[in-house]
């Protein structure tokens, strides 16, 4: 009886230190998963839903509703405008803003915040925006009155976007969000001095 313990003892230790070669040893296969697994419940910590603020949130929440009227606009001028500058104006604004409305409705998205729907700029009163009254005007413009009516408008609807931009980047924390922010204030700013500088050329109404 002695023998046979010590022999299964013997056995025993000898299996675990065998065990113990192959799960420490191992740098190939199946066997090396447990020693990078500690650092995967770490990983969202380092993903940006944990950088942004209530400035970022705002920023996205009211720059859908703007951008939203002004797709609607750019639409309006490629249908009325009598300008050929007016209606590449239009094109380039809504080739812009169009996807950076499904760009914002997704960090909301990401954020955990209820993402804006189409129409809910009626009654806004953000900076920038037109009244349903003045929109109503506008589809009822023709000619270049149109297209003087347009033009104003969108620069004042730009500057709206621009006022909120450098806002966001004041007071953001999403770094995403700040650069799409520094963009939009760089672009809009440039179509402004063209629509400024298109008003002087365009007929009086």
């Amino acid at each position: 009886m002695t023998h046979v313990y010590r022999t299964t003892a013997a056995s025993a230790a000898l299996l675990a230190a065998v065990l113990g070669i192959s799960a420490c040893g191992s740098d190939t296969g199946s066997t090396s998963s447990p020693s990078s697994t500690p650092s995967t419940p770490t990983a969202p910590a380092s993903t940006p839903v944990a950088g942004f603020n209530d400035a970022d949130v705002m920023f996205a929440t009211q720059l859908i509703p703007h951008h939203q009227q002004a797709v609607e606009m750019a639409d309006s001028a490629l249908r009325q405008a009598t300008t050929a500058q007016v209606k590449s104006l239009a094109t380039a604004i809504k080739a812009a803003q169009a996807p950076e409305i499904e760009q914002l409705s997704g960090w909301l998205t990401t954020w955990g915040k209820p993402v804006p729907t189409p129409g809910m700029h009626s009654g806004h009163t953000m900076t920038g925006m037109m009244s349903p009254q003045e929109m109503d005007d506008l589809s009822k413009a023709t000619g270049s009155m149109y297209d003087r009516m347009w033009t104003t408008m969108m620069i004042k609807h730009h500057q709206g976007a621009i006022t909120m931009s450098k806002t966001e980047q004041a007071n953001g924390k999403d770094a995403a969000a700040i650069t799409l922010a520094k963009k939009i204030q760089t672009a809009q700013s440039t179509e402004i001095a063209t629509m400024q500088r298109l008003l002087g050329r365009l007929p009086a109404a």
